[in-house]
């Protein structure tokens, strides 16, 4: 991880303080941002999601989707977490805990905006930052590769429809016509750019691929953290009133990626997957896309909802837990290769081999 990453809790932190500041101090200014919209979309805004999306995309190869059937076992254990377990789990807790044991201490009519950012937190696997966690994990580079390309593809055509459930089934009146224009702006678009960006790179070979990379890497973060600054120049003054509302939003993220995580990483043991397959599985399994929850709570909810304020909240604790995830991960290694399964497959297949 590069430093910027390794302290990306204390720079959204330092947004979140200089976004409060701000948006006190140049309030007009604020609202001036605010009104600058097309079509329910922020268009300042829109345009640092895409500096935020598009580097990220760009690291994808869609080409790994023919690795897939190397490691099938876990990827069918992700696929599960991510679009069967996940999405649902983290509405069951959104509805226990935001609608439930903490709704007095929440402003009520924020209660289902929370819920709604919470979903489309959890509707939208984790991309780029997965290769930092694999990496830091020792994890098989070719099932990360094809895992993340799996599950962008399907994010196209599943993200909609399961938020659309979701929210539907939370009560939460659902603009479709915003949703799947999101879906296009946020998903579609800068996939069919970043590709395209991508294979015209390549044409001048890898080293202008990787330069470019490198050169853009820190601008996807940057953009984020300017999008936070604007988010919490909104939202100032409701934060400042009730501090405990980030710490409470927090609750569920903790329980869902923790869940999550240990729910992938037992089913790829009883499978019998390598380590560093299911090292890689868990934490794609736990983390999210919050630079695409974020750009969909703001099309469909606004900039000063609480449905963004939720969605901010996962990149605030994304650092520090998935890192306790990987620290997990690397001290089970033992306990997890004495498993029957994978024992029994390991002492049958070559580590290069498709266990």
């Amino acid at each position: 991880m590069s430093l910027f990453e390794r302290f990306l809790t204390l720079w959204v932190a330092l947004c979140i303080v200089a976004g409060v500041v701000l948006g006190h101090l140049f309030a007009p200014a604020f609202h001036l941002i605010a009104a600058a919209e097309v079509a329910h979309v922020n268009l300042p805004v829109a345009g640092l999601i895409w500096l935020m999306i598009i580097p990220m995309l760009m690291k994808i190869d869609f080409a790994a989707l023919g690795q897939v059937r190397r490691h099938w076992r876990g990827v069918a254990v992700t696929l599960g977490v991510n679009w069967l377990v996940k999405p649902f789990s983290m509405a069951l807790l959104a509805w226990v805990f935001i609608g439930g044991v903490f709704r007095p201490y929440l402003p009520p009519a924020q209660i289902d905006s929370y819920i709604a950012g919470l979903i489309l937190l959890a509707a939208a696997p984790c991309t780029a930052m997965v290769f930092v966690w694999s990496n830091l994990t020792e994890g098989e580079p070719h099932f990360t590769l094809s895992q993340v390309a799996v599950n962008d593809a399907i994010m196209v055509v599943a993200f909609a429809p399961i938020v659309g459930l979701l929210l539907g089934l939370s009560s939460i009146t659902i603009p479709w016509q915003t949703l799947l224009l999101s879906v296009g702006l946020y998903i579609v678009a800068p996939v069919v750019i970043a590709q395209l960006v991508r294979r015209a790179l390549l044409a001048r070979g890898g080293d202008a691929l990787a330069g470019a990379l490198r050169a853009i890497g820190p601008l996807s973060l940057t953009a984020l953290l300017a999008t936070l600054v604007l988010l919490f120049g909104f939202q100032g003054d409701q934060i400042l009133a009730q501090p405990l509302v980030i710490a409470l939003l927090a609750v569920p993220i903790l329980v869902q990626v923790y869940f999550n995580a240990g729910l992938a990483y037992l089913l790829n043991r009883l499978t019998g997957e390598a380590h560093c397959v299911a090292a890689p599985s868990a934490l794609i399994g736990a983390s999210n896309f919050f630079e695409l929850a974020v750009a969909a709570a703001i099309s469909l909810f606004g900039l000063q909802s609480g449905a963004a304020l939720a969605t901010v909240v996962g990149v605030l604790i994304e650092v520090p837990v998935m890192l306790t995830i990987v620290a997990i991960a690397n001290r089970s290694k033992g306990w997890y290769e004495r498993g029957q399964a994978v024992a029994r497959l390991a002492g049958r297949t070559s580590p290069g081999g498709p266990a």
